[in-house]
């Protein structure tokens, strides 16, 4: 992984190839490269940012070429390792992992190919150029030579001598662009907007040849598909910084409006109907005795709280597995159980792969909650939620967050209306408090300039812990993860009533403790743990709402929400976490929409 951009036009494209890894950046990488056509092959590779590789590029003119940037899986970040991977005169990039590297990698050295970098994609460079010798041509080898790969990958590739570009893709995200003189592929739509709209979103298996003049698809049976083109709406500036210094801070600060497009279908509602999830949903939620929800990441921390409102309001068990486990254990298949895939890109390999896991054990009912349309995640599943956050560009996730905190909201009401759990005050309190929902945000993103300072008080440090209860110990935990993947500070979260427990051991000044403290049943409870902080000589750091009544003192630090939202109260206690992430990282220095060593969309194990 982790980008890809392929272009094949009348004009020189070498300035769509950099563009199109530009707008590619927010998946974080280590390295970047080009290969281009005209007609010899010339391949430009560095480390670093893709400036620099743009550098390098300056004043080259190709009418073909491909291009990469790399997350490091096999071999560490250097220039032998960056992409393209060439054999005699073919080039290739590639995302994804190939399983079977190895045990390919012994037969090709038998065969006599030389291997200059630590990489898996080496392999299929020369397992291709293998299989050209009795190939008819570039096609025909890809579409033989994938045959033979084991486990994930999107591909382009180029050859001397043929004025195409074929790409193909297996459990990573590919789509190609249709313009008027000339055809592209790339890993995102937004690497493609510079050029068209037009987009054709590849199948698994699918292997397509891209020309100037039309593009041919040839799908996983061999036989050759149709597939259907879509018109991009992705608003162009929408991945542009604006007045922002950086993405994070841009996405953070458009929650407000990403809650308003998510909920927009609620607007004149008088009740929660299961319409909302798909023409097929009414029947599919019809019996579901139980929900699983799998995620990664801050998907996860999403699905943690929706299982407080989903046992609350609707009075359905409900669990929440870590899509990297749950695919790989030993569990108890219940086909009355509703299975939700949470995902931001909806190409996470791991929720997936847990998806086509549970529909294989025969849990059929499927629900993808997702920000992109097109993605694997909601083609895989029978019903389909979109969270409309828009493009986010920053690896450390904060509107898409809320969002599925929303939609997942909307979920667990519409369950409890179907169950007969809600009366009819209840439904119309709570379709009320979602509309409410972005004014609310806005009043919390106003406390900036006190978050702020605290940043500039604990920057320094090297560990912090995050507390919580009941469904805001789920956001102790996206808190604890957004300051460790942006600032480096170490945090971790637990429950407030686990402190006794063990990470007590560990407070002293140098810990700053970090608490959100929402006026529930809970807040007495809660004030006892911060209680035992103080008396070990904890510095505490507690975002309170108006009318908790927890009062500042020596040690004790207060910013106060404007509101208590009830149930809702998690998607507004976030936003302060978010905001202390990114000023602690402002105050370090670090890099705080590209963290090293962590990539926005991951397509790999």
């Amino acid at each position: 992984m982790c980008g890809i951009v392929a272009a094949i036009a009348g004009g020189n494209i070498v300035p769509v190839l950099v563009e199109g890894l530009r707008k590619l950046e927010y998946r974080g990488y280590d390295s970047a490269g080009i290969a281009l056509l005209d007609p010899a092959l010339t391949r430009l590779r560095s480390v670093g940012r893709v400036a620099e590789l743009a550098a390098q590029a300056q004043g080259r003119s190709a009418p073909l070429g491909i291009a990469h940037t790399r997350w490091a899986t096999h071999g560490v970040p250097n220039e032998k390792n960056a992409h393209p991977h060439v054999s005699g005169g073919l080039a290739v990039v590639h995302n994804g992992i190939i399983e079977n590297y190895a045990e390919l990698k012994q037969e090709l050295l038998a065969a006599g190919y030389a291997f200059t970098s630590d990489t898996d994609t080496e392999v299929i460079a020369h397992l291709l150029q293998e299989t050209l010798k009795s190939a008819a041509d570039l096609l025909e080898a890809v579409c033989r030579a994938t045959r033979r790969l084991v486990g994930a990958y999107a591909i382009a590739v180029l050859r001397e001598g043929e004025e195409r570009i074929v790409v193909a893709r297996h459990g990573a995200p590919l789509l190609l662009g249709l313009g008027v003189d000339g055809n592209y592929a790339a890993s995102d739509a937004a690497a493609l907007l510079q050029v068209t709209r037009r987009m054709i979103y590849l199948e698994e298996g699918d292997v397509a040849e891209l020309r100037r003049d039309g593009v041919r698809i040839i799908g996983a049976d061999g036989a050759a598909a149709r597939r259907a083109e879509h018109e991009s709406t992705l608003a162009a500036d929408a991945v542009e910084l604006g007045d922002y210094r950086h993405y994070m801070q841009k996405e953070i600060f458009e929650q407000p409006q990403a809650l308003a497009a998510t909920l927009e279908m609620i607007g004149g509602a008088q009740t929660f109907s299961a319409n909302l999830f798909g023409a097929a949903a009414p029947e599919t939620l019809r019996g579901v005795k139980a929900v699983l929800i799998v995620a990664c990441g801050t998907s996860y921390h999403a699905g943690l709280v929706a299982r407080y409102w989903i046992e609350q309001l609707a009075g359905l068990p409900c669990s929440v597995e870590v899509a990297s486990e749950y695919r790989y254990r030993v569990s108890v298949p219940d086909p009355d159980q509703l299975v939700v895939a949470i995902s931001q890109s909806g190409e996470t390999a791991d929720t997936l792969a847990s998806i086509r896991h549970a529909k294989a054990q025969g849990m059929r009912r499927t629900l993808a909650l997702c920000n992109v349309p097109e993605s694997a995640i909601v083609r895989e599943c029978a019903l389909r939620f979109l969270t409309r956050a828009g493009p986010e560009i920053g690896v450390a996730s904060t509107k898409a967050f809320t969002t599925q905190l929303a939609a997942l909201f909307l979920l667990a009401a519409t369950l409890a209306k179907q169950n007969g759990r809600l009366t009819a005050e209840q439904e119309a309190a709570h379709l009320a408090a979602l509309r409410h929902l972005p004014v609310a945000l806005q009043k919390v993103l106003a406390l900036e300039p006190g978050i702020v300072e605290w940043a500039g008080l604990f920057a320094d440090k090297h560990h912090a812990l995050f507390l919580g209860r009941g469904h805001h110990y789920p956001i102790a935990l996206e808190g604890a993860l957004k300051l460790k993947e942006i600032s480096y500070i170490h945090a971790e979260a637990y429950p407030a009533g686990e402190l006794k427990h063990g990470p007590l051991a560990l407070v002293d000044r140098s810990m700053p403790v970090i608490s959100v403290a929402p006026n529930d049943a809970l807040l007495e409870k809660l004030k006892s743990n911060l209680k035992e902080v103080a008396a070990r000589g904890g510095e505490l750091y507690v975002f309170a709402d108006a009318d908790s009544h927890v009062e500042e003192e020596p040690g004790l630090h207060i910013l106060r929400l404007p509101e208590h939202y009830g149930l809702l109260s998690p998607v507004l206690h976030v936003v302060p976490l978010q905001l202390l992430a990114y000023h602690a990282a402002l105050v370090k220095g670090t890099d705080v929409d590209k963290p090293r060593n962590l990539a926005k969309s991951v397509t790999v194990e």
